[in-house]
């Protein structure tokens, strides 16, 4: 039997779209009032004692033996008096004391890290928002940086890009010569740890902006925008974390120019496969056109592929994991990021494993995503104290610093 023609009553006039867009814009209002805080805002989690103690690797008792020394919070009891609960912010000052040999040195600066792919609907921007928050989680203070004017990143942290983020928002007035310095668009997130500065649709003037003052203006470089915009503030911050558009846009490029390490989610399947192969060979030949025919280079600390949205019921992903693994070798995160029951239901929630306070789901298969969350956000601590050490080691003057390796 054939399948019923679908017709359209009439031509679809730009009027039409006009309605439609509005339509789609006010049925957002609706849902972030829905599936947000009361007020239209996101809430962080709240803890309990069990949870601080596991996330200081201590048993319960010492967290309360170290209580009565009244330097730390407290927390209070819950309403039916039944157990002890912890703001975000009370459980990163007590992350902070414990953990604090393994924050940024003093002296050090932020790490910056892009996360990138050619393709969309790989986790790319869920493994940006996951990172900073584990990071944060972790006692380290995070600047997120939103690149993509679909700005996913922005609406997971409670803001409409439509209608709450300006222009003075986002990075647009870097790339446009007006700003100078980042700070202008830092504002704080309701994470407590994590600053953010958003993006909207009108950040796809960056693509218009750069390629003009790139004609334009003598000795201007566009690939050092950002680069340049965030130096103003690494030293206050412990990681900086970048996500970018679904391609290789002038903004991607900027990202890349200004991090030290790159990570990209990536499914084990042949789409996604074919298509990151297509960004490495994209990107590469882009930068020996910017950059190697210049005289100039740019290296990066670590580059890290993580395999994303795993199926394991999926026996054709096997093959492929086999074809990442020969293609990236020893850039294969030890680490894999589950398709799970969870996942879905966090971001139908704009939210991540992070904001779960209680998962009223099934507690293995939310224990099997957080933990393998944990793992990749200890990975990639690992890789940022590296970078601390090794920078250390350029203040004894034997290894060249993170300016010098981009001459």
């Amino acid at each position: 039997m054939a399948s019923p023609i679908i017709q359209q009553a009439k031509p679809i006039s730009l009027a039409d779209i006009t309605a439609q867009a509005e339509r789609a814009m006010a049925m957002m209002e609706q849902i972030r009032a829905a599936m947000l805080a009361p007020t239209a805002r996101k809430l962080p989690p709240t803890f309990t004692l069990s949870q601080l103690a596991a996330m200081l690797d201590v048993e319960k008792g010492s967290v309360s033996h170290r209580m009565t020394r009244g330097d730390l919070p407290a927390g209070r009891l819950n309403a039916s008096g039944s157990r002890r609960e912890f703001t975000l912010a009370e459980v990163r000052a007590w992350v902070r004391e414990y953990r604090k040999d393994r924050l940024r040195p003093d002296g050090a600066e932020a790490v910056t890290i892009s996360i990138g792919n050619f393709k969309g609907g790989v986790s790319k921007t869920t493994t940006a928002v996951t990172l900073a928050q584990g990071l944060s989680l972790l006692g380290h203070r995070v600047l997120v940086i939103d690149t993509d004017p679909q700005g996913s990143l922005t609406t997971l942290f409670g803001i409409l890009p439509d209608t709450e983020v300006e222009e003075t928002d986002t990075i647009l007035p870097l790339a446009m010569g007006t700003e100078t310095s980042i700070r202008y668009a830092i504002r704080p997130t309701y994470w407590d740890g994590i600053d953010l500065v958003g993006a909207a649709p009108v950040l796809f003037g960056a693509e218009f902006a750069l390629p003009a003052r790139q004609t334009q203006e003598p000795g201007f470089e566009f690939w050092r925008v950002l680069d340049l915009g965030i130096d103003d503030v690494r030293g206050e911050y412990d990681v900086i974390v970048i996500d970018t558009p679904p391609a290789l846009s002038y903004t991607t490029i900027n990202a890349f120019m200004a991090s030290d390490g790159v990570i990209m989610p990536l499914p084990p399947n042949a789409l996604d496969f074919a298509s990151a192969s297509q960004f490495w060979s994209l990107f590469s030949d882009l930068a020996n056109e910017l950059l190697t025919k210049r005289g100039l280079d740019k290296s990066f600390e670590f580059i890290h592929v993580l395999l994303a949205r795993v199926d394991s019921a999926d026996t054709a992903s096997n093959v492929i994991r086999q074809w990442i693994g020969q293609t990236y070798a020893e850039k294969v995160l030890p680490v894999e990021i589950p398709k799970t029951a969870v996942t879905g239901v966090t971001s139908a929630e704009f939210g991540t494993v992070y904001d779960v306070s209680r998962y009223d789901g099934s507690a293995r298969t939310f224990k099997r995503a957080r933990d393998a969350y944990d793992s990749f956000v200890g990975h990639i601590e690992g890789s940022i104290r590296a970078v601390w050490d090794r920078r250390r080691q350029v203040l004894n003057g034997s290894t060249p610093d993170r300016k010098e390796r981009q001459r």
